[in-house]
Formats: structure tokens, sequence, C-alpha cells
């Protein structure tokens, strides 16, 4: 048994019936075309033989009674992969538009906390003798590094115990009085720790009293967003594109320009941004606010938790011309790194420790209730680079894999970039209010990726990327 920690448990208070707090991870698998054997039965074979190394999807949930503590992890129970494991089949014709609305159908209802916190599909009827999996896990067991990690794991990409390694026994169920015992034991630790909290605290005020740099007018926002067509109370219904971009495109645009990768999706992110609104909302005459998930722990040996924090960063959706808004982006992110490291990265998962769960539940099922913008962020993005060799999965070719987090209180939209050999996959979740399709997204940041290429210089047309899918 193990707490789960405060930043952990309040990715777990924070899901309301509308607000989902799973992530999803897509790997498109060829199959050879003599093929046959590789079904769901072989599927979930090949999964048990590896949960000896995917520790996490053996973690049940434990309530404390009435509510003492941060709930707990029962880390190793029976896995009934009938239930885990799911059979999909998708209509014809079987490409990216037919995948992408089955994981919108996926992502559209709530991990049922009975059983542990993960699922995967099995997908069939992808064209090109293609199959998918999907795999949807809640956010308080993995953040995107771990998630990472899990998944290479996953793909005999990344070692983990060694394989003459058992489970153990199943671990027996605590009984109340543990439960107690321990809440109260946890409890005088944490008390414990206070002093080292505000220490901690009060040397990230210090370091932003003694700083020279006064944070831009962008960056002094974080509770003031432009209301946008985004921003609205959620529906319960998930939507969800994918696109594919040539890992060496973004390279090479980012180098003509003198940028990294990172601003690179920072700059794409803000251009369709700026489409979309003027669309929807009929002007982008203000520069809208993401959080940037950082990692302050990125071991290749962690396959669970959360060890991150969100970096407050604007977007340039404002600016008209391109190739000025990918220098926008850069100055943006750098100012917002130097403001993120002056308070100290770990700041609000520390304090995270102090939320208490009864109340901090009643106030998100309060905000997500509520018709409104979000006060803090127009949207999440995300950049994480994934693997940089091709996995395998029963001995059959990983050709792509697509990541999204969650939607968060009062932000219809989600930006995920995963790098996979040389691809930068991007995947795009949105409700059921805020676009009328999700590919208008993923179709924005591809017209942008031209208009910036154009303006910068270079070709307009675009490395077709051979194994990925035709785009939607």
């Amino acid at each position: 048994m193990k707490r789960l920690s405060g930043w952990d448990a309040v990715l777990l208070y924070s899901e309301t019936p509308n607000v989902h707090m799973h992530t999803l991870k897509v790997a498109v698998i060829e199959l050879a075309e003599d093929r046959r054997d590789f079904d769901i039965d072989a599927f979930r074979r090949v999964i048990h033989s590896r949960l000896y190394k995917l520790e996490p999807f053996c973690y049940q949930l434990i309530d404390v009674p009435l509510k003492m503590h941060h709930p707990m992890w029962r880390e190793n129970v029976d896995v009934d992969l009938t239930y885990h494991v799911r059979p999909w089949r998708l209509p014809a014709p079987g490409g990216r538009r037919e995948l992408d609305e089955a994981i919108g159908e996926i992502a559209s209802t709530p991990l049922d906390r009975d059983y542990p916190l993960w699922e995967m599909y099995f997908v069939e009827g992808l064209a090109d003798n293609r199959i998918a999996v999907v795999g949807k896990i809640h956010h308080a067991l993995a953040d995107g590094v771990a998630a990472a990690n899990l998944l290479a794991r996953g793909m005999d990409l990344a070692p983990g115990p060694q394989s003459g390694e058992v489970r153990h026994a199943p671990d027996p169920a605590p009984s109340t009085g543990e439960l107690v015992r321990s809440a109260f034991a946890d409890h005088m630790r944490h008390i414990g720790r206070i002093p080292a909290t505000i220490g901690y605290t009060a040397k990230g005020l210090n370091r932003v009293r003694r700083s020279s740099r006064k944070l831009s007018p962008e960056l002094t926002m974080p509770f003031t967003p432009p209301p946008t067509f985004m921003n609205h109370m959620l529906t319960p219904e998930r939507r969800f594109a994918t696109a594919t971009l040539a890992l060496s495109d973004i390279k090479e645009t980012s180098k003509a320009l003198g940028v990294t990768i990172n601003d690179m999706v920072l700059a794409l992110s803000a251009g369709a941004l700026r489409k979309l609104r003027l669309r929807y909302d009929g002007d982008s005459d203000h520069p809208l606010l993401a959080s940037v998930p950082v990692s302050f722990d990125f071991s290749p040996d962690r396959v669970s938790g959360n060890l991150f924090t969100g970096m407050m960063v604007a977007l340039p959706a404002d600016v008209d011309d391109p190739v000025e808004r990918v220098r926008r982006a850069h100055d943006y992110a750098v100012e917002a790194k130097e403001s993120h490291h002056l308070l100290g990265p770990e700041l609000v998962s520390r304090w995270a420790a102090y939320f208490p769960p009864g109340p901090s539940e009643s106030l998100f099922r309060w905000l997500a209730s509520r018709d409104g913008q979000n006060k803090v962020l127009n949207l999440p993005i995300s950049n994480v680079p994934g693997p940089r060799e091709h996995g395998r999965v029963g001995g059959a070719l990983v050709t792509e894999i697509y990541s999204v987090g969650p939607l968060t209180t009062g932000s219809g939209l989600n930006i995920t970039v995963w790098s996979y050999v040389d691809q930068l996959n991007v995947s795009v979740l949105a409700d059921g209010a805020t676009v009328d399709d999700p590919h208008e997204v993923t179709s924005a940041i591809i017209d942008e990726f031209v208009e910036i290429r154009r303006a910068a210089g270079l070709s307009d047309t675009l490395t077709v990327v051979e194994g990925a899918m035709a785009q939607a």
C-alpha cells in the first residue's frame, strides 16, 4: 500500500461527470499480410506476459474512511484482462477519421474506480492490415513522463524488472483500522514537512522579489485569460482528431528560424487558434494563455505518479504575421520558463499535499457546473518527446503513436504533441460544444505550418510521412 501524492490526489478530486481525468495513448500496429493469429485473445496474452513490468496496471484505488486523508494504492491486485482489454471494430473504410471518431467515443466515459484505473481497446477494421491499441489511463496514475516510460516498457524499448521475476500474490485488502492508523501517521509526517514547504515557498518569493526582470504584460494574466469559444462549461462528450507531420520538416523550420521544436509547437498552436478564433469569435485581438506541463523528474525508471507542474505561457494568437508569431512564441516561452524557475517548479505540487479531500471534491464539482470561462487558462498544450526507435507489440511493428491529456474545467480543448521516430504526431481532444469537428483544429495546425514555412522561405510542400495513416 502507498499513499497518493497530493498532486495525484488533486487529479483524482478534479474529476466530475463532465470533466474526465484520463489520458489516452494510441498505438497503430502493422500486421504482416499472412498474420491472422494476432487477435484480442493473443493481445491479452501479450499484456498478461508483461504485467510484471507494468506495475501501475495492478494498482487499485482504496478510499480512506470519512475522507480523512488522500486515498491509497493497493499495489498488487488481480487484474481481469477480459474486463480491461476490450474489443472495438471500425466501420469502413477504416481510415484516420474512423479511428479518431472511435477514440472520441472511448474518451467520453470515465473509468470505473472499482477496478485498476486503466482500459485498453483492441481496435480492428483499420485499413492496410493494421490494428490500433487505445490505452485509457487515469491521470492520477501517471503523468506524461511516467506514461511514456510505461509505453516504452510495453513495447520492449526500455528495461523493466527482469523477465524471470514473477508477480507477488495479491495484497490483502486493508482493514478500516489499518487505513485510519496509516492516515494519522501520514498526517503527522505532512505536518513535519510544513516548515520545509514554507521555506521552499519563501525562497521562491524572495527570488521573484530580487529579480531585476519584470514580467511582460501578457504574463501577468494568469487569472484573466480572454474569453474564447474554447472556454465554457464542458459537456461529457469527447471528440478526438489527429494529424502527422514529418519531424524532419519541423526540425528544418525551427533551425531556419532559430527556435526550438517546443517553440514551433506553441507557434503552430497559436496560429491555428488565431484562425479558429476569427471563425468562431469574430476576432483574435488578445494573446491566449496556455498551461504547458513541465516535469521535474525525467527518470527513465519512473512509471507512475505525477511529478510535473503547469507553466503558464502566453500564445501570440493576436499576431498576424506567421514568422513574427514564431518569434513571439519563443520570447514568451523563455519569459515563462524564467518566471517558473524563479518561484520554484515544485511549489504547487508541494502545497497540493495539504488539499483536504472532501472540500476539494466539492470545489471541483462546483467549478465544473458553472457556465463561463476558465479564470486561469484558455487551454493546456503539451509536447512530449516519444521513442526514437520503432517499438513492437507481439512481434508486430508499431507505426504511429498518439497521446492526449484530459480537458480541464472550463477549457474545452487540449492539444498534445508526441514525437515518434520520424513523426510529429498531433492529437486534439475537444468536448461536444467547442468545435463542429475537431479536425478543424488539426487542419488549422497543418495550414499554419505551411504558412510559416512559406514565410520563412522554405518549401511549402510538406514531406509525406511513409507508414503513417493518410490525413483525415
